[in-house]
């Protein structure tokens, strides 16, 4: 059955595969920049950022020597933050030199089992079996396997499977076909199962069930949080704030930023402790609210957003608390992309 699935697998992606800038390359590093973009990504969002990000950082000396903020910023708009971090952090403590062992790539910040797997067997022809998202499905449908992938046991078994059925003479061609074959052939919502080279032998499609795999055991919980950000306009200037500690957007700017436990309307907002706080005494600013109840679902919360808008004259004193910056230096920083929509939209 090994020789069938992968002949059957790689013929199809000799035909159908995706034409993509890092698919024919065998240098590691491109290799790598492409697999962490494309961890929590679509390719069709990841392709641009890939291009601009390689002709930014063309190598790991280039990406070691950079600016950590200058990083977040060509990730804006990706999401899931860490990974940037992680990739500077790793570029770091490569000297210059991509590893060139599993174990050393597995080693660095950031590189998991499926990404290392990747890596070596892309620009090494190592024999190492990709189990990512696409894999998991092709697997549980072709074999019909009902073991939830988020489980211990889910996760040994398709490891297992995926190592049994690797054509170890191909390895790198196998895992791109398996990869572009769940993406495209056997997708997530219409798997093209009439046109299928594997319908003949796929149990899921015997038994009638490829809708219900892969299956999965733990539905992610969401949290609502509530922001009330604050765009100031003081003459040429504006205020900003970077994000620390282990919350999202780490390492990200903001605009001034008041958390709520629930959601407040206006008046209640005005009426904020919090918000008196950021101003001088004496101070009579002038606060709008230009934009309410933005909704921005992240993986695991939820944000309900509002912004404002406070006018303050050249020589305040408030927000004192904040780096001020001239309004028109605002793109150079890297922000969410909850803040950058409203910048986008509601300031010149």
């Amino acid at each position: 059955m090994n020789r069938n699935f992968s002949n059957a697998i790689e013929n199809w992606y000799k035909e159908y595969k995706r034409e993509l800038p890092w698919r024919d390359s065998a240098d590691p590093y491109v290799i790598w920049i492409s697999e962490i973009i494309l961890q929590q990504t679509r390719v069709v969002q990841g392709y641009d950022y890939f291009v601009r990000f390689m002709k930014r950082f063309p190598d790991v000396a280039t990406l070691a020597e950079a600016d950590e903020d200058e990083v977040m910023k060509y990730w804006q708009g990706l999401g899931y933050y860490s990974r940037a971090r992680n990739l500077h952090a790793a570029a770091k403590s490569m000297n210059g030199v991509f590893p060139k062992t599993y174990p050393e790539v597995r080693a660095l910040k950031g590189v998991g089992e499926y990404t290392a797997a990747a890596i070596c067997s892309f620009a090494y022809n190592m024999p190492y079996a990709v189990v990512d998202g696409n894999v998991y499905r092709v697997l549980s449908r072709y074999l019909g396997i009902d073991t939830p992938i988020d489980s211990t046991e889910g996760k040994k078994l398709f490891a297992a499977v995926a190592d049994e059925l690797l054509d170890r003479k191909n390895p790198a061609l196998y895992n791109q076909a398996i990869m572009d074959f769940g993406a495209i052939q056997c997708s997530p919502q219409t798997p093209n199962c009439m046109f299928c080279p594997l319908a003949d032998s796929c149990a899921a499609l015997a038994k009638g069930t490829v809708a219900e795999l892969p299956v999965k055991q733990h539905k992610i919980k969401t949290t609502n949080r509530y922001f009330n950000y604050i765009y100031v306009r003081m003459g040429v200037h504006t205020f900003i704030n970077k994000r620390t500690g282990n919350d999202i957007w780490r390492n990200l700017f903001e605009l001034p930023l008041i958390e709520t436990p629930v959601a407040v309307s206006e008046e209640e907002f005005l009426a904020l402790p919090e918000l008196k706080a950021l101003f001088a005494p004496k101070e009579l600013p002038v606060v709008r609210s230009v934009c309410r109840d933005v909704k921005h679902v992240l993986s695991h919360r939820v944000i309900y957003a509002n912004f404002y808008i406070v006018d303050l004259p050249e020589d305040s004193h408030s927000f004192t608390a904040y780096q001020k910056i001239k309004a028109e230096e605002l793109e150079q920083y890297a922000v969410s992309k909850l803040v950058h929509a409203f910048i986008e939209k509601y300031i010149d």
